[in-house]
């Protein structure tokens, strides 16, 4: 399989919060690059699956990154960073 993405993508596991409409949830980045990131949820049915754009928030880093869903499966999503 080629890898066709603009930027090399980097295992993490590191602890973040969604910011969306006010509230705050927990999530898990397991891997980000320059142009995006891959979020674990704890809840699969949790209110994030409706958001389409949100303020990712990873306090290890002191990084706040608007972004925007790409794709979601499970657990798991895709977003890309505005």
């Amino acid at each position: 399989m080629v890898e066709d993405r603009i930027a090399s993508r980097h295992r993490v596991s590191k602890p973040a919060k969604i910011n969306f409409g006010g509230d705050k949830y927990l999530c898990i980045v397991r891997d980000i690059s320059t142009t995006g990131a891959a979020l674990e949820l704890p809840d699969v049915v949790s209110q994030v699956r409706n958001a389409k754009a949100f303020t990712l928030e990873i306090p290890e880093d002191r990084l706040m990154l608007p972004c925007r869903v790409v794709w979601q499966s499970g657990y798991r999503m895709g977003v890309t960073f505005d």
